[in-house]
């Protein structure tokens, strides 16, 4: 169980570019690196493109407010020069300058820690990969719901064969908050969502289902697609060529099938979020709304809830377990746990520590990098009529 104990050494100094005041996602990658304040310290940021209102928010988190810059080339040149400086950067901002920010910074041998979807092309994805690789530096994905303590439950029961073949797997990542668009036209986290040449090839595929696209690779890291079709819609007109909502079915090489929907547009939905598993012998379902509770379902049995923390579970599940079976664990202790895992990955990176990086299970630039091809042969899918491509 964690109690705030050191897992590395001292913490990391750490800085952000983007996640300011304005942010949709900067609170959240705040409250996953601080929540255990021995892994990161937050000593930096080039938090807005408003330099004056950037610093303001800075000093109000209790940044010094000279290692507060106006964008990130600053930060990481001024940052350089210093024996403090940082050794980690979160980015925050988006999609269109994830690729250049996270080279920048690869290339000042700073790690990085990336918002989804990470970059637009897979070429971009393997450049970084190989700079990466030679500078010997971690680069993380923040698929932020990754770490709830039960999908480490799920995966180890896939693997255990608790739940036989496995045959089918159902995901939902929906929403209605962008029911109308009123959100395009006035939020700032969420007009350049809906714009291509800011967001990218996609909307809720890349902004929603990414996430969920990943926990089923987390779940079942032995499923690999064959193929997969999209169908995908612009409910607002003014959203196009991005789409608000989409289907994809997916076959994968060992028979079994897929199914995934993504939507901002499900109006009067809260959060439908949940993965199910289906094998030839048991079924699990996870719900993000009830992420402390797991279905377990035994052909010719009684149902059964399985709760986080519990003895019952394994010792995978439980090895980053926070506040026991009592209280309840929701999305800042997710962050916390990726967070943490980025902190033991960079550590062990620059001590060698090869063996750690192998067992370790956290959402790494791999699955960052399988995030774009995903979205990728989607789009392509969809734009050649919803046909079945295969995928590579």
């Amino acid at each position: 169980m964690l109690i705030g104990e050191k897992k590395i050494e001292r913490p990391l100094r750490w800085a952000m570019i983007g996640g300011g005041r304005t942010s949709n996602v900067g609170y959240k990658h705040r409250l996953g690196a601080l929540r255990d304040n021995t892994a990161y310290e937050l000593v930096a940021a080039a938090f807005d493109i408003d330099e004056a209102r950037g610093r303001e928010f800075a000093e109000n988190l209790g940044v010094d407010g000279s290692r507060s810059y106006p964008d990130y080339r600053t930060l990481i040149q001024e940052e350089a020069k210093r024996e403090d400086g940082v050794e980690v950067v979160s980015i925050a901002t988006p999609n269109s300058t994830h690729f250049e920010i996270t080279k920048a910074a690869l290339n000042a041998g700073l790690h990085v820690i990336c918002e989804k979807p990470l970059f637009f092309e897979v070429s971009e994805g393997e450049e970084i990969q190989k700079l990466a690789d030679e500078k010997g530096l971690i680069v993380g994905v923040t698929y932020g719901f990754s770490g709830h303590p039960l999908l480490l439950q799920m995966r180890q029961m896939v693997q255990n064969g608790d739940l036989g073949d496995i045959r089918m797997v159902e995901l939902q990542y929906t929403h209605g908050f962008n029911a109308t668009d009123a959100g395009d036209k006035f939020a700032e986290g969420q007009k350049w969502r809906v714009d291509p040449k800011i967001a990218g090839k996609s909307f809720v595929l890349g902004d929603l289902s990414t996430h969920t696209f990943f926990m089923s690779e987390l779940i079942c890291p032995d499923l690999k697609i064959e193929k997969l079709l999209c169908d995908r819609q612009s409910f607002i007109e003014s959203r196009k060529p991005l789409e608000d909502n989409a289907y994809v079915l997916m076959h994968y090489t060992n028979g079994a099938v897929g199914r995934l929907w993504t939507s901002s547009v499900n109006a009067g939905c809260m959060n439908g979020h949940r993965i199910r598993i289906i094998g030839s012998k048991a079924s699990i379902e996870w719900r993000d709304n009830q992420p402390n509770e797991l279905t377990y379902e035994v052909q010719g049995e009684p149902i059964q809830t399985m709760i986080r923390a519990m003895d019952y579970l394994y010792p995978e599940c439980n090895e980053y377990e926070r506040l026991g079976a009592l209280h309840a664990e929701g999305l800042p202790e997710s962050w916390a746990n990726i967070y943490l895992k980025f902190a033991i990955a960079i550590d062990a990176k620059r001590r060698g520590d090869q063996e750690t990086l192998d067992h370790l299970v956290y959402p790494s630039l791999e699955y960052g990098i399988e995030g774009i091809r995903w979205i990728t042969n989607c789009v392509k899918s969809a734009d050649a009529g919803s046909t079945w491509v295969a995928y590579k």
